[in-house]
């Protein structure tokens, strides 16, 4: 990590979190390579002071947290990802269930209130402005709402674009990092993946706007598109992959209906080289939530193909995005807001991609085993290795035939059977 000298920021072994959070607050901070990781650890060390307060999360990139801080800690999260899959285990995760758009709304009601953020930010620039850097998405509602704002400023954050931005005197506490990026490590897809990939990629066309969310499948469908022309970016989390594309000329975002010229998105999650990529980068803007994943704004996006992934989906095209073997691993998150979106669009593709097993249990199955996170009168495009199923247009007894095509070869005669005992 590089050293630099933040003269307004403290050290963290100084700092007395107590007198800024008080008992009963609720803390939020941003997600995945966004979390402010030191004075995570602060908080955790200092925890008995603080006990009891309730913890916002995102996806956890982190290893700070444990179910065992449960003692003076109350989790809450829109999601089961990452680190929080451990709490989620111990029965310690309450799980809001909310559409990624309704955050903003949820935090300026006081629905979910914010009392505490923390942050991470990057350095100042010339006029002694902190960029949010790696996310916006709620953490704008946050800031906004929240009785106290804690930072903690890290040398090698991006600065980005897309406001809003802190001076020194909105920030209640400013802290020097004293941690460095654990960066993710880089997918390694296999022949299923690739193939899930080359499926995807044929409903891409040239001019298309793409949003995809995080992992081994959207990294291999961004690889497969290096012969494209002119693809645009509204999404909510840019990885590596984007950038690839972007600086091969691939994303221009020449022919978007809005934002023409700009790569938009929420949070970035990712290697060293998205955040070099990122800095100081006036043609990559992080927005809030209340952007990125509001209707108004998706409505006006034409050629936009949403690609997402999910734990099942079933023969009528229900999908489980949420619940895997009884435990909480996903999310309803973006996943509607922008398949809605995509299904709304001239010219889009709402897709819904995922391996047609598990294990030795098919993700194509009679019925859903979780929650619908997206019911089947949102009908999608379904693509596994085997192929897409593309069900806009189709009745139930339609689509039956197109999903069994795609599953497994292995389940593919237990799932007709399973089918005509069902109708």
């Amino acid at each position: 990590m590089n050293h630099v000298d933040f003269p307004s920021a403290q050290a963290v072994d100084s700092i007395d979190l107590a007198r800024l959070i008080r008992p009963g607050d609720t803390v939020m901070w941003g997600q995945s390579h966004a979390e402010p990781v030191t004075l995570m650890r602060a908080l955790v060390a200092q925890r008995e002071k603080l006990k009891r307060i309730r913890i916002f999360l995102g996806i956890g990139l982190a290893d700070v947290l444990a179910p065992e801080h449960a003692d003076a800690f109350d989790f809450l999260a829109y999601c089961g990802s990452g680190a929080n899959r451990k709490l989620a285990r111990a029965g310690v995760l309450d799980i809001l269930p909310a559409h990624y758009s309704q955050l903003p709304s949820l935090i300026s009601s006081g629905a979910l209130r914010v009392d505490v953020v923390m942050l991470q930010v990057s350095p100042p620039d010339e006029q002694g402005r902190y960029s949010l850097g790696l996310a916006r998405e709620y953490l704008v509602d946050a800031v906004k709402h929240a009785r106290v704002i804690i930072a903690e400023v890290h040398p090698d954050v991006p600065w980005t674009y897309g406001g809003p931005t802190l001076q020194a005197a909105d920030i209640d506490l400013l802290v020097v990092s004293d941690t460095t990026f654990a960066d993710s490590p880089a997918s390694q897809p296999g022949e299923i993946e690739r193939a899930i990939g080359r499926h995807v990629a044929g409903f891409v066309e040239d001019g298309a706007t793409l949003q995809t969310g995080i992992g081994a499948i959207p990294d291999e469908v961004l690889a497969q598109l290096h012969d494209r022309r002119d693809l645009g970016v509204h999404t909510g989390s840019i990885g590596d992959g984007f950038a690839a594309l972007c600086e091969a000329g691939v994303v221009t975002n020449a022919r978007k209906s809005i934002d023409a010229g700009i790569t938009v998105g929420g949070v970035i999650i990712g290697s060293t080289r998205i955040r070099r990529f990122a800095h100081r980068n006036a043609a990559l803007e992080l927005r809030g939530t209340n952007y990125t994943h509001n209707p108004a704004v998706l409505n006006r996006i034409e050629r936009f193909v949403a690609i997402n992934s999910a734990v099942e989906v079933d023969l009528t095209g229900q999908v489980n995005a949420e619940v895997a073997a009884g435990n909480y691993v996903g999310a309803v998150g973006g996943v509607g807001d922008f398949l809605r979106a995509a299904q709304r669009s001239a010219g889009g593709v709402p897709i819904v991609a995922l391996p047609s097993t598990a294990g030795a249990h098919s993700r194509i199955v009679v019925r859903v085993s979780g929650p619908v996170t997206v019911p089947r009168s949102d009908a999608c495009v379904i693509v596994t290795e085997s192929g897409a199923a593309d069900l806009r247009g189709l009745s139930l007894a339609q689509r039956i035939p197109r999903m069994i095509a795609i599953a497994h070869p292995e389940h593919r005669e237990r799932l007709e059977r399973e089918a005509a005992k069902s109708d």
